[in-house]
């Protein structure tokens, strides 16, 4: 099994690792996985337990393709606590709009401090 490459999983899109899991391991996934919840985690350790039978591009691409995902949501759970400081003085009421409160961050990027940009890019919303 390869490692998966951080930068690659930094920059990987929530669509592309999605494309990518699909691709190289819908039919493992169908034959293997049935009716285990599509959680990130639960479904690792499903093609894990199942190494021996599952495909070579597999092995190889679910490593980076779930781990991509993991990184996102990770990242757009510690958004708000990076940029609470911009929600609270550039955003006001809206910041409790999840939707609203993201376009707000996203029109201060000007304003925002490093860590906060930092932490939009790594959340995937730009």
């Amino acid at each position: 099994m390869s490692v998966p490459s951080l930068a690659a999983a930094q920059t990987m899109k929530f669509e592309e690792a999605g494309a990518m899991l699909a691709a190289s391991c819908g039919k493992d996934i169908d034959d293997n996985c049935r009716g285990v919840n599509f959680d990130a985690t639960r479904l690792k350790e499903c093609l894990g337990r199942n190494q021996d039978v599952v495909s070579a591009k597999c092995k190889t691409d679910y490593p980076q393709a779930l781990g991509a995902i993991q990184q996102r949501i990770t990242a757009r759970t510690s958004l708000v606590k990076l940029c609470n400081w911009e929600l609270n003085k550039l955003c006001g009421e809206v910041r409790y709009d999840p939707v609203k409160g993201i376009q707000c961050l996203l029109d201060s990027t000007k304003k925002a401090t490093p860590n906060c940009n930092k932490a939009i890019s790594a959340a995937g919303y730009r």
